[in-house]
């Protein structure tokens, strides 16, 4: 038996590191589902878990929530905070389905204005906080911007994961506002923004054409353009949330004088030319997340 003087010389082994553990039980990241592990001590808090298997596309978070925790919208945000390292193949369409959920209030979003942290390709990141005129602004910086103050905290080097990805990762923080920038139902907005950016190397008023149907195209742009007092020479990253605003708004109030006109979708009109060889001479541009 070990004396008690000399258990103070006692030293346990050394606790296997988190890449040993993963070598250990054969763990492997599979690079279709974009997943890799964050080995990185300073970057991770383990705590108590509660593991959910299923698809984050379609689990509804807020079932985790308590409901004590609800406070009213306009006030602090409630006692709960989402936070994702997120796979890059989902990042883009979870925020957009988040996004909508702050504009309805609902999802996370029904016990006010939950905040989330998530973090996103570098690239994407960047998109998320471009400012008007960076060669970043895009689709995403509009939609995240229109509805929360979005802050991007800081970048983790990809040699922080195992795998290593190609990319750096960016960090980013979203509060939800109050009031959006644009008061205008979500899906009127998408389609506003997302056509300005289809043709996102153009002046802004080849996108909006896209917004009608070709027989009223040009006079129906025009008119968008006149009403939203917007120079249709302006390039969509040059277009600041104002801007997008008055496009939005005017919008609006055409599609109410039409209502067939917001259910327009240039690309089935595109189809049904290809279909009959009258395609158009320029496809619309692969417009960035």
């Amino acid at each position: 038996m070990r004396s008690a003087g000399n258990l103070g010389s006692f030293r346990l082994p050394p606790l296997p590191t988190i890449r040993e553990i993963i070598k250990l039980f054969g763990l492997r990241a599979v690079k279709q589902l974009s997943q890799n592990f964050l080995l990185d001590l300073r970057l991770t808090a383990p705590g108590k878990l509660r593991i959910v298997h299923g698809d984050v596309l379609t689990y509804k978070v807020e079932k985790a929530f308590p409901e004590h925790i609800r406070r009213p919208w306009e006030d602090d945000p409630p006692n709960v905070h989402i936070i994702g390292n997120l796979p890059f193949s989902v990042s883009t369409p979870l925020i957009i389905k988040w996004l909508e959920n702050i504009s309805l209030r609902d999802g996370p979003f029904t016990y006010g204005r939950t905040q989330m942290t998530l973090t996103f390709q570098k690239e994407v990141a960047e998109r998320l906080v471009a400012t008007t005129g960076s060669k970043q602004r895009s689709r995403l910086s509009i939609m995240a911007q229109n509805l929360c103050s979005v802050e991007h905290l800081f970048t983790i080097p990809g040699k922080a994961f195992v795998p290593k990805p190609e990319v750096d990762v960016g960090v980013v923080h979203f509060t939800p506002l109050i009031q959006p920038k644009i008061e205008q139902p979500f899906k009127l907005v998408e389609k506003v923004v997302q056509n300005v950016f289809q043709f996102r190397r153009k002046y802004c008023h080849r996108g909006l054409g896209m917004l009608f149907p070709e027989a009223q195209r040009l006079e129906s742009t025009g008119r968008l353009l006149q009403l939203a007092d917007i120079d249709p020479t302006l390039r969509p990253i040059h277009l600041s949330l104002m801007h997008f605003k008055s496009l939005c708004d005017v919008y609006r109030k055409m599609c109410e004088e039409d209502p067939q006109l917001f259910a327009y979708n240039f690309r089935d009109e595109l189809k049904r030319k290809r279909r009959k060889g009258q395609g158009e001479d320029d496809d619309p541009e692969s417009w960035e997340s």
